[in-house]
């Protein structure tokens, strides 16, 4: 029925077919074999065309070929026997059952990944025609996301977080004996929002102390049957804090839900997939890497405070030039499931997306982070059109000029709030776009992980072109669990 398999040894290139217009189209074989070839309606199943492994998955062979517009069939011969792939498109036909493509006049995705933004095109600046293109929702070939998976796992699983070690930097511990108040000050003065907390009693490092504790904290003071005032912070110490909480059977979100006196690190040895998965398990984005010399882990040294922005760095660092390697890369993100989008009118069950108004409180905001386990609240208008967002890590702009100590949070708005923490020679502020990290649902997943790679940017957040309404946002952690395959 088909012709004799030979390996030829060379690269095949579909040639003699007429036609203005020929489309580099890849076709990939992802279940093993020895020897792999292709065949089809395009070389008029005649000829047969070897298929090469991929670098760094053996199991996954695949080939080029140019192909004219329109309909064709084709089928594997796998080490002999033929083939077709059952998680793609196939019907029954003269030649038994084989797999079919329809190809347009042009390109779905562009043959590169990585190329330059067009000078001058900013990434808000996209017509309706694209929006359009993007609703159809292009369905995901298994083949392209279980070899991306698998890529990237095998990268991250032979690389270790040692490999992020800065050449130089500081990182900010904390005495667990050091006042919670003292401490809340440090946080916002060094500009960070989570720190390690160091038990000179035992010579370890048991927990941290991040934003959401200064949140609950600040909850507690506005209850009226607190036994925590203002003055106590004085000296309440955040061992007594962390203590007290666990022992009111509180779940501390600061640490991922976990004990308060777990203290989820990683050595610099570990794979860097390792690390991202603590991370995940743990609903954290940061890992401190602690080393020690000793057996039992006495005398720790803290050398770095791992990020997920750290990770997915990496991964793109590593990718940059290995087009089409990752071919999920080339999808744009409104056509695959990443990130908590603004339900659809009548979609059943839909979550709404945490959003609030520039005059709703902060409480409210404190609130939301707490009962809707949200790191980030966008801060829109009346048309849900994107003005600022609100974050975890801003309260700690409320220790400025002890800030905290004269406001209600149920009378001081989100508007207010952000204006306390803005620095009058701060290039950022409210409606300057900087702190607001924005992406389309039309952009590439690659340009999304470009973004989220840079150290500021923690998420983004997904608007309409032109309106800049809110559609939706992703984290690092949504692309993570992507990257994994964890539902």
């Amino acid at each position: 029925m088909f012709g004799s398999v030979e390996n030829t040894g060379y690269e095949y290139d579909v040639s003699g077919l007429s036609g203005p217009i020929m489309i580099p189209k890849r076709f990939v074989w992802p279940y093993g074999g020895r020897r792999v070839f292709l065949s089809g309606s395009f070389t008029r199943w005649s000829e047969n065309i070897p298929m090469s492994p991929m670098e760094g998955c053996p199991s996954v062979f695949q080939v080029v070929c140019s192909l004219t517009p329109g309909y064709h069939q084709f089928k594997f011969n796998v080490d002999g026997e033929w083939r077709h792939d059952e998680h793609e498109p196939y019907v029954s036909g003269n030649y038994g059952v084989v797999n079919t493509i329809y190809l347009v006049r042009q390109p779905d995705i562009s043959p590169t990944i990585l190329s330059a933004e067009t000078p001058g095109r900013s990434h808000m600046d996209v017509d309706n025609d694209v929006f359009g293109h993007v609703e159809a929702n292009p369905r995901i070939p298994e083949s392209d996301l279980e070899i991306s998976r698998h890529r990237i796992s095998t990268f991250l699983s032979t690389h270790t977080a040692y490999e992020l070690l800065p050449e130089s930097g500081k990182i900010i511990a904390l005495d667990i004996n050091l006042p919670v108040k003292q401490a809340f000050h440090i946080l916002y003065e060094q500009g960070v929002s989570m720190a390690p907390l160091w038990d000179f009693d035992r010579s370890q490092f048991v927990g941290v102390l991040s934003a959401m504790d200064f949140i609950l904290i600040l909850k507690e003071l506005g209850n009226h049957g607190s036994n925590l005032t203002e003055e106590q912070l004085e000296t309440h110490a955040i061992s007594a804090w962390k203590e007290g909480k666990f022992q009111q059977n509180s779940v501390l979100e600061s640490n991922g839900g976990s004990h308060p006196w777990r203290f989820v690190h990683a050595g610099p040895h570990e794979c860097l997939k390792d690390v991202a998965l603590k991370a995940l398990q743990n609903k954290v984005s940061t890992v401190p890497i602690v080393h020690s010399d000793s057996e039992d882990g006495s005398f720790p040294q803290l050398l770095h405070l791992a990020s997920l922005s750290g990770i997915l760095k990496c991964i793109c660092r590593h990718f940059k030039y290995s087009s089409g390697s990752l071919p999920i890369l080339q999808l744009p993100i409104g056509s695959i499931p990443l990130g908590t989008w603004v339900p659809k009118v009548g979609e059943p069950n839909g979550q709404p997306l945490a959003m609030l108004r520039l005059n709703a409180s902060l409480g409210a905001a404190l609130s939301m982070f707490v009962q809707a386990k949200v790191s980030s609240i966008p801060i829109v208008d009346d048309n849900d059109s994107l003005l600022d967002i609100y974050s975890r890590s801003d309260i700690t702009a409320l220790a400025k000029d002890k800030a905290y100590a004269r406001i209600s949070l149920d009378d001081i708005s989100i508007h207010q709030a952000l204006l306390l923490g803005q620095d009058a020679n701060s290039p950022y502020g409210l409606y300057s776009g900087q702190r607001c990290h924005m992406c389309l649902r039309s952009d590439s997943l690659h340009k999304v992980m470009e973004q989220l790679a840079k150290p500021e940017v923690r998420r983004l957040v997904i608007v309409e072109a032109g309106s800049k309404r809110v559609e939706g946002i992703i984290s690092l952690s949504d692309v993570f669990k992507f990257l994994f395959g964890i539902g």
